[in-house]
């Protein structure tokens, strides 16, 4: 859990061994961008991009539907879901920076299954742990921080993952503020590495270090951050503008 009224990305940031590796990863991101970014970008670029996230999302969520499915805008509810949510992310991105819980709300709207209750959509479970921490996520989102876009990223993804704070759709939601932030943060501002795809890589790792999160020590974090680094580093190697 985050803690109120502190640099807590930094605090965690600056754990033994995390600013190295988030810097590797970084370094790997910007040279992806730098030399290939420059001369290949485009609209179809990015929205491929978006559309292999939401199809790895979709599969971490429980999903069987298979890409191109996806594609045709077919599949099962979770995987129409997640093509809705990538479909619209990037309209979010001035939302996440100013009023982070807006854009909770709006990325849950866009997530939820049809079976959810129309009262559910968007809101908060009604538990005020789950309030107290949402808004002290909040504010930290807002708040000037001497850690690294991608510690922001990351341990957003993490807090929303643990915290569990809708009553579906949380791990889609989760993994898209990630992007989010990462593209409203400046590491990819033109969507065009696939985080997702870097965790559907790692599944087994990716569940063991949102445990370790939870436990809300500062070992379960640097084993997180640590994690991250690694996946986010995979996702990249997963670019369409690599021309796989």
């Amino acid at each position: 859990m985050l803690v109120p009224d502190l640099d807590d990305f930094a605090v965690c940031a600056a754990l033994e061994g995390v600013p190295s590796a988030l810097a590797a990863t970084r370094d790997g991101i910007d040279a992806l961008l730098r030399d290939r970014g420059l001369r290949r970008t485009t609209p179809d670029l990015t929205a491929e991009s978006l559309l292999r996230g939401a199809v790895a999302s979709a599969t971490l969520e429980g999903s069987g539907a298979t890409e191109p499915e996806v594609r045709a805008g077919t599949g099962d509810p979770v995987a129409v879901a997640a093509a809705r949510l990538y479909g619209e992310l990037l309209s979010l991105v001035p939302v996440i920076g100013r009023s982070p819980l807006q854009a909770l709300a709006r990325l849950h709207t866009l997530a939820a299954p049809p079976r959810a209750a129309r009262e559910e959509v968007g809101r908060p479970r009604d538990d005020p742990r789950v309030t107290a921490r949402l808004r002290a996520l909040s504010r930290q989102l807002v708040a000037p921080t001497r850690a690294p876009a991608l510690a922001v990223a990351t341990l957003a993804h993490a807090e929303v993952a643990a915290l569990e704070p809708f009553g579906s759709a949380n791990g889609l939601v989760a993994r898209a503020v990630e992007r989010l932030l990462l593209v409203a943060r400046g590491v990819d501002p033109t969507a065009l590495t696939v985080p997702e795809g870097g965790h559907l890589s790692m599944n087994e790792a990716y569940r063991e270090a949102l445990a370790a999160y939870a436990d809300g020590t500062l070992e379960g974090r640097r084993r997180w951050l640590l994690y991250a680094a690694s996946a986010l580093a995979a996702g990249a190697a997963l670019s369409p503008l690599l021309g796989r």
